[in-house]
């Protein structure tokens, strides 16, 4: 099998080429430098250069707040960007895996948001993701797309990296305690990408939208409290005490979801892909920090 990665520098880019190592099956990864999905001509040229069995679509605009202010940028990758790639996909017939997100909701729901349920963004980055979605389901059948939430991982930056780093120098750290959603670790998500990828290739082909993210809801307040509780055993945290604040006390140029938890059910009777713990996760990435090295310029002296 030979997988096409776009987005190869980012969390869940990298663990899919981690994946990869074991060489079980081929990656040919393209980063937004190699390949930029805005141009229709590198996108077939990729095509034509590795000729692959599948195409995960790992590339997005990710940068939620900054996003209000380049809104065109984010529509231009996220929205624009997938058409290109579905249909180069649909003329080449080649299978296409897209990782889309939670924030396609306004997290009006008070249980978990399914399949089914009306995208209604908050937001420009969810507008623009939701828009991606709507093109790629009308211009190439032969896709899946993966909604997830609140990634973490050991490649580039994210919410416990970022936690952990100021526990390295403050006492004290207020955190958002009224959004939920369930956090999922980068290296479970390329996993089930790759499982998938490989049902496809062996002709099982149930297109369409799936959810998938990790196995518990949790508030950005309570993933932090876990994030400093094992991070304790790892580094020599300074933080003494946890503020829990509202989302009126941390305002931000892009409106959050105060609910954004993913239903899984549709995956798992589906692929039999069943969410993994990513408090477990959590722990595993932790102690690869450590033995990495990476936070150490933040220890204090």
């Amino acid at each position: 099998m030979k997988i096409l990665l776009t987005g190869a520098k980012g969390q869940v880019g990298q663990e899919v080429l981690a994946l990869a190592s074991a060489g079980t099956f081929e990656v040919y990864p393209y980063s937004k430098a190699e390949l930029d999905i805005t141009q229709e001509a590198q996108i077939e040229n990729a095509i034509q250069a590795c000729r692959p069995s599948v195409l995960i679509n790992a590339a997005a605009y990710t940068a939620v707040d900054k996003a209000e202010q380049e809104i065109e940028k984010a529509y231009a990758i996220n929205r624009d960007g997938v058409g290109h790639l579905a249909r180069a996909c649909k003329r080449h017939n080649l299978p296409i895996i897209h990782l889309s997100t939670d924030y396609v909701f306004n997290g009006s729901k008070t249980t978990a948001y399914r399949e089914e349920d009306v995208p209604v963004p908050q937001n420009v980055y969810g507008a623009s993701k939701a828009a991606g979605e709507l093109l790629l389901q009308k211009e190439w059948e032969k896709h899946l797309i993966f909604r997830t939430s609140w990634v973490f991982g050991l490649q580039g930056p994210n919410f416990v990296k970022t936690i952990l780093r100021l526990a390295l120098k403050q006492t004290e750290l207020r955190v958002v305690s009224d959004q939920k959603g369930c956090p999922t670790a980068a290296a479970d998500l390329a996993s089930a990408l790759v499982q998938v990828a490989a049902m496809l290739h062996q002709g099982k082909t149930p297109w369409g939208l799936f959810h998938y993210c990790g196995d518990q809801e949790t508030t950005w307040f309570e993933f932090a409290k876990c994030i400093v509780h094992y991070g304790k055993a790892c580094f020599p945290l300074k933080l003494e005490k946890l503020h829990a604040i509202t989302t009126a006390e941390y305002p931000t140029p892009a409106k959050r979801p105060q609910n954004s938890v993913l239903n899984t059910e549709k995956i798992q009777q589906t692929y039999g892909l069943k969410p993994p713990s990513w408090e477990q996760a959590l722990v595993r990435m932790i102690q690869g920090l450590e033995q990495t090295g990476e936070l150490r310029e933040h220890f204090s002296t």
